[in-house]
């Protein structure tokens, strides 16, 4: 059998290293309902951004796409796999 991923639209911010890139990032992880269990932190010279999803530490790379998923999550996409899912809406 095959499926379709269904139409969504998600919020993402993509990690460049730059101060406001993590403030984007920062703000799309206060738009999470005030859950304080998640939290972003950035390590080695700002090329590595960490997040702490309830599920488990999760790391990102340099131009890595941060998601805000459907269900309020937050998760890293690899930039060649975002381009593939996603298209940029107005």
């Amino acid at each position: 059998m095959k499926y379709r991923k269904k139409p969504v639209i998600i919020e993402a911010v993509q990690f460049d290293g730059s101060e406001q890139s993590i403030v984007n990032i920062m703000q799309l992880n206060r738009a999470l309902d005030g859950c304080v269990s998640r939290q972003v932190d950035v390590d080695h010279g700002g090329k590595t951004l960490f997040i702490h999803p309830l599920e488990g530490k999760m790391e990102a790379s340099l131009n890595d796409f941060i998601i805000k998923g459907v269900q309020g999550e937050i998760y890293p996409c690899k930039p060649d796999i975002f381009k593939q899912t996603y298209e940029k809406v107005d």
